[in-house]
């Protein structure tokens, strides 16, 4: 294993800030996982999140694209893709260095997962939040 290695709990954080960070560490050289995504939160008005969703996931023809995710592992990799410039070399290079996981895999089970303390669920202003796993579950995804 690579002593460069950044693993993060997404357990009750708020998606995009898990998404920054990771990002920036990325682009820094290191190597990212991300485990329990599907217990990731997304702030914002239950239904109107889950519109977005679905509306992102019909647009486009079926053969033709745009492609859009429905496994929650794969939505958040598609957010932190996002704020990459996976364009680019370094974009993708820095893309290839994050991965995301459902639930927490053996390899990882026993090593210290990083909990932000400003990402967490309790520092939200509002109530209001849906957690990808049900995102996911709306729009079809299998693995939840």
């Amino acid at each position: 294993m690579d002593k460069h290695m950044m693993i993060i709990d997404a357990e009750d954080q708020v998606v995009g800030r898990i998404a920054t960070r990771a990002a920036k560490a990325a682009l820094l050289g290191e190597q990212v996982r991300i485990l329990n995504s599907e217990k990731a939160v997304m702030t914002g008005k239950p239904k109107s999140v889950l519109e977005r969703f679905e509306q992102k996931r019909n647009h486009g023809a079926p053969l033709v694209g745009p492609y859009y995710p429905r496994n929650p592992d794969r939505i958040l990799k598609r957010i932190i893709r996002g704020m990459l410039p996976y364009k680019k070399s370094r974009g993708r290079d820095a893309l290839k260095r994050v991965k995301c996981y459902v639930g927490v895999p053996e390899e990882y089970a026993g090593k210290d997962a990083i909990k932000y303390e400003a990402a967490h669920l309790d520092k939200l202003s509002t109530t209001k939040y849906v957690r990808l796993g049900e995102i996911s579950k709306l729009i079809g995804g299998k693995r939840i």
